[in-house]
């Protein structure tokens, strides 16, 4: 497949979601660069900002075979993974497959549900597969998690692992939407009562797993010269060297932040990466991974701030 087959792809998924999801271009654009770069997203925002739904009819129009876990305090391993059953009738046992053997996965509200709960989606997102009983199961290859939780409870809740959040590409802040967005949004849903579905706003299956995967192999092949992998590597670095951090970022969120870039690079038209894609990316991929220090949390700073500063501050090819 074609750049330019990608990039048609990729607007004609635009526009499908657009059919149902009032602006948030922002989210849909990060949701196909995860797509092409095959990992992960976790999306956070106040309830009634459309996360559920926006992951929804992203699946469709994308063609992914589409799966939801909510999460809750109960939940088991067994309920994401499955588990192996004994059949009386024919004296064996038989794999009884969970909810996580789809293409698109939504994990809602992700940190409703404690750690050992939450492990189990470790090897999936990582390798794609699953261990039940010592055998190994594969996923599909266009595997992708879409996980939600909410910002402002704090009771009932469970703070998701390093180790967990480290296996996300982006961490996704979904904001309130401005009030000419609002009004759209009233005017759309308003006469509109009961549950809805993507299929009520007519969104169209534009693409399907066979060609995200033949579009995620095109990404490959864009160039990401010397000079931006250096960039990638000096900016990474950099979180783990401001006093303002207590963790920086991994060596993992440099490859993803590369993969990322390559992606972005795909979309825009392109087969080669400019440090303007990293730029645009770095707070989404890195924002997750770092924890600030106890001063600079007294000091009220933020996160995207101090990324942000770091951006401006490690120099950029030319």
């Amino acid at each position: 497949m074609s750049l330019t087959e990608v990039r048609e792809i990729a607007g004609a998924i635009r526009g499908e979601v657009a059919k149902a999801i009032v602006g948030q271009s922002d989210m849909i654009d990060h949701l196909l660069i995860a797509a092409l770069a095959q990992g992960h997203v976790l999306l956070e925002g106040p309830p009634g900002t459309a996360k559920t739904f926006m992951a929804q009819c992203f699946s469709h129009a994308v063609g992914l075979d589409y799966g939801r876990i909510q999460f809750t305090p109960d939940l088991l391993p067994g309920d994401i993974i499955g588990s192996n059953l004994f059949n009386f009738q024919t004296s064996q046992f038989t794999l009884t497959r969970g909810p996580i053997f789809t293409e698109l996965l939504l994990a809602d509200e992700i940190n409703r549900t404690p750690p050992k709960t939450q492990a189990a989606l470790l090897e999936a997102m990582q390798e794609r597969r699953v261990t039940l009983d010592g055998e190994t199961h594969a996923l599909p290859d266009q595997f992708l998690v879409v996980a939600t939780q909410n910002p402002i409870e704090s009771q009932g809740v469970y703070p998701l692992p390093e180790a967990q959040l480290d296996r996300f590409l982006f961490k996704l802040l979904v904001p309130y939407p401005s009030a000419k967005e609002e009004a759209a949004i009233v005017a759309r849903f308003g006469e509109r009562s009961g549950p809805q579905s993507p299929a009520d706003f007519g969104i169209a299956k534009v693409a399907d797993a066979k060609k995200l995967g033949a579009a995620a192999d095109a990404v490959k092949a864009v160039t990401l010269a010397q000079e931006i992998t250096d960039y990638i590597v000096r900016l990474v670095r950099a979180t783990r060297e401001t006093p303002d951090l207590s963790t920086g970022a991994s060596p993992r969120s440099a490859v993803l932040l590369a993969n990322a870039g390559r992606a972005k690079a795909a979309l825009d038209g392109r087969d080669y990466a400019v440090p303007d894609d990293i730029k645009q990316l770095a707070t989404a991929v890195l924002r997750h991974r770092v924890t600030l220090s106890p001063a600079a949390e007294i000091e009220g700073r933020e996160i995207e701030h101090l990324i942000g500063a770091m951006v401006e501050q490690t120099e950029a090819p030319r």
